[in-house]
């Protein structure tokens, strides 16, 4: 039997421009879930240890706040925001008729 491998997306975010567009993508179109999962590939894409020490938390609560079983608070997913080089930028949804 072939033996699988697991998809990771953080390996693929190799430039700012795929960065960007991914997480523009799932805080356009996804759940708040998965818009947690993408800051999580954005920050393993840049390092994890970087970001950790530039938002001010540890390695291990970087992992735990944005793993599935996390549930971060505002103001650690804005300075984990900040520290991968992005902002929160509030838009009106386009509201269906």
């Amino acid at each position: 039997m072939e033996k699988l491998t697991e998809f990771d997306m953080a390996e693929y975010l190799d430039t700012e421009e795929l960065r960007e567009g991914y997480l523009e993508y799932v805080a356009k179109d996804g759940t708040q879930e998965e818009l947690l999962k993408a800051i999580s590939d954005v920050a393993r894409a840049r390092g994890m240890s970087k970001v950790a020490e530039e938002s001010g938390m540890s390695r291990m609560g970087l992992y735990k706040a944005l793993s599935p079983d996390g549930n971060p608070s505002f103001s650690t997913v804005w300075n984990i925001l900040h520290s991968i080089g992005y902002t929160l930028m509030p838009t009106p949804i386009a509201k269906t008729v």
